[in-house]
């Protein structure tokens, strides 16, 4: 009786195995990657802390220019804040990777066999065992830059940053930040009655933080109900704090 795997099982000239027959499979996996969370910070914070200043504002004035002029200083102020941290922030990641990588690439040098012995570890935990461990190590420490590449995926869990991350940070942080935070102002730009613009303010920013939290959620494979209600809460609670100490302090 033949051991050997049917024809359609056996591995192709790469070595890897063909795609098994059946029906296609529709793989859902969310994977986060970082123009996403600028777009979730700058978002955020855009629509919570202007609307949080123009209540607190309508507490204790009452011409709703002031309140726009504030709110606008505040917007610009908090986006180059936010921009430059985001930027230093991403040059700080890709700082770090470049001296971690040289790292690896001097130990690889100097130390072969412990490396070597490291790759063969973490393998090991995968399942990895015997020959197939012994041909698996030898394969991955032939390349220097492959041996490398897998030491700092594996050992170190670093990814190289992208070249331009810095510069797309900041612009996506800011900008973010910006059109995020003109909408709790919109209703003091329009109108004259501070207490109306409040109200459709409040309307506003309630409906943009339900959405943006539904949406955040939803492609998170989180339940999109729940992320509304956290991200509107969290919102209100901003705003509503925000209002009592500006009445307290106001008198």
């Amino acid at each position: 009786m033949s051991t050997q795997p049917p024809e359609s099982e056996a591995p192709s000239r790469d070595g890897l195995w063909p795609m098994p027959p059946g029906p296609p499979h529709e793989e859902r996996h969310f994977t986060q990657n970082e123009v996403v969370r600028d777009l979730v910070i700058g978002t955020a914070d855009g629509l919570t802390v202007p609307f949080a200043l123009a209540a607190a504002l309508t507490g204790v004035v009452a011409a709703n220019p002031l309140i726009v002029t504030a709110g606008l200083a505040e917007i610009a102020a908090v986006c180059v804040a936010m921009g430059l941290g985001g930027y230093l922030a991403a040059r700080t990641e890709a700082e770090h990777f470049t001296a971690e990588r040289r790292r690896e690439e001097e130990e690889t040098e100097i130390y072969p066999d412990r490396e070597r012995w490291e790759v063969a570890a973490i393998l090991h935990r995968y399942g990895v065992r015997g020959d197939a461990l012994r041909m698996a190590v030898d394969s991955i420490c032939a390349d220097k830059r492959r041996w490398v590449d897998f030491m700092m995926r594996f050992e170190l869990d670093l990814k190289e940053p992208q070249p331009d991350r810095a510069a797309r940070s900041a612009i996506t942080i800011g900008g973010a930040y910006v059109v995020s935070g003109l909408l709790p102002l919109s209703p003091y730009m329009l109108l004259d009655s501070t207490h109306q613009a409040l109200v459709i303010s409040a309307c506003i920013t309630g409906a943009a933080l339900a959405g943006f939290g539904w949406l955040k959620a939803k492609a998170t494979g989180l339940p999109a109900g729940r992320g509304a209600m956290q991200t509107l809460f969290i919102g209100g609670l901003a705003a509503g704090v925000a209002y009592v100490v500006a009445k307290l302090v106001g008198g």
